[in-house]
């Protein structure tokens, strides 16, 4: 993917004394008193700021937080606890500013922080008017949110679209680079993970991946109906009966390139759902009616995690079972691990894989962790990034 860089206009001395506009993403969750319970996207986004401080660029850093009214602006919706963070990690004052799509005064060597973009009328529908205000603040826009980079927005396209420079922010750029590794050219064998509670939110994906992977594991209730299609029981279990067809399809299609969707052989069951619920492990086709599936069994994880050992490039999205109860936890433990072992490029994304990431201490071990929840699900479905396709536009003259 051909993008402007915002690194090779540092190199190239471009920057200094420039009004630099980055969209990063930092939306971030809070507790009930409006503290940041986890802070991963604040101190991803610190990179392109240090970047563009330390070539003397005058900074200006907005993003959205939650789900906020456009034109209603309400405290909760305040990014003041994110400029607190933001001041802390790079040790100077960083003044959150209201009101702010009319002018912005900011010096070079300084950064403020921007009010919540989605605050803005016109931000979610991209209005051109309010695009072509917030370019004119900047001389150069950096996008660094690969999170948001699947919507069209103000603040990812429409300011892309008219700023005098548009480029890819550190972050972005990285992102682009591993998932181009991943899937534009990836090193065979290529297998992907792909796990959830529905085939119906992850069917594209299963449909665009089945033409490219060599092998196909699925986990969660996306499983179990899989083992439908491949006739086995599956209780009482979560499961869309109405897609397997569908299941069907994708395994043929598998099957027509050589390729495979490996069926687990045995799961773990339970009579109820709970942390408390006594696990049992039994041969797949054992699985009673009453019981429920909540992982795939220690012969299944340890089989797959045999076959991870010979891939080239793992795509991982989604736990295998209910992993935040420890009874049901071993099967995405054993893969993780495998992930982790690989000398496979990995890279993964999701908001419940990067949590098991965390849980199991690997996050140095899997060679890329993307940002993007929504994003990397569009690109694994094969989709262009409205973000990203303005700034190769733009690239390209």
């Amino acid at each position: 993917m051909n993008v402007l860089r915002f690194s090779d206009l540092v190199q190239q001395g471009a920057v200094r004394g420039r009004r630099v506009f980055i969209r990063a993403d930092l939306n971030v969750p809070q507790d009930d008193a409006g503290h940041i319970t986890e802070d991963t996207r604040v101190r991803a986004s610190v990179p392109a700021i240090r970047m563009a401080l330390d070539a003397g660029a005058a900074v200006m850093v907005t993003s959205h937080l939650g789900r906020p009214t456009e034109g209603a602006f309400q405290p909760a919706d305040s990014l003041a606890p994110v400029a607190r963070r933001l001041g802390e990690l790079l040790g100077r004052e960083v003044p959150l500013v209201r009101d702010w799509t009319d002018g912005v005064d900011v010096a070079p060597g300084d950064v403020v922080l921007l009010e919540n973009c989605r605050v803005n009328q016109g931000e979610k529908k991209n209005d051109p008017a309010l695009a072509r205000k917030m370019a004119a603040l900047c001389d150069i826009f950096v996008n660094d949110a690969f999170g948001t980079a699947h919507r069209a927005e103000g603040t990812t396209y429409g300011i892309a679209e008219y700023a005098k420079v548009a480029c890819a922010g550190p972050l972005l750029a990285a992102e682009i680079d591993a998932i181009g590794k991943a899937l534009a050219n990836p090193k065979r064998p290529l297998a992907a993970i792909v796990a959830g509670s529905k085939v119906s939110t992850k069917l594209t994906i299963l449909r665009a991946l089945s033409e490219k992977v060599d092998q196909l594991i699925v986990g969660g209730g996306i499983a179990n109906t899989f083992l439908l299609a491949a006739g086995l029981p599956i209780g009482k279990s979560l499961a869309e009966p109405d897609l397997v067809d569908q299941a069907k399809a994708v395994i043929d299609a598998m099957a027509a390139r050589g390729a495979a969707v490996p069926i687990p052989t045995d799961v773990v069951v339970a009579k109820t759902f709970g942390a408390d619920a006594p696990a049992t492990v039994k041969p797949v086709a054992d699985v009673a009616a009453d019981d429920l599936i909540l992982d795939i069994g220690p012969e299944t994880a340890a089989r797959l995690a045999e076959q991870l050992k010979s891939a080239g490039t793992i795509v991982w999205n989604g736990p295998v079972g209910v992993f935040e109860f420890d009874a049901f936890s071993h099967g995405t433990e054993t893969i993780a691990r495998a992930i982790a072992a690989s000398e496979a490029f990995s890279i993964a994304g999701g908001g419940d894989t990067l949590a098991a990431i965390a849980k199991y201490g690997i996050e140095r071990e899997v060679s890329y962790i993307s940002t993007g929840g929504g994003a990397f699900l569009e690109v694994l479905e094969g989709k262009t990034l409205p973000a990203l396709e303005i700034l190769e536009k733009r690239a390209a003259g």
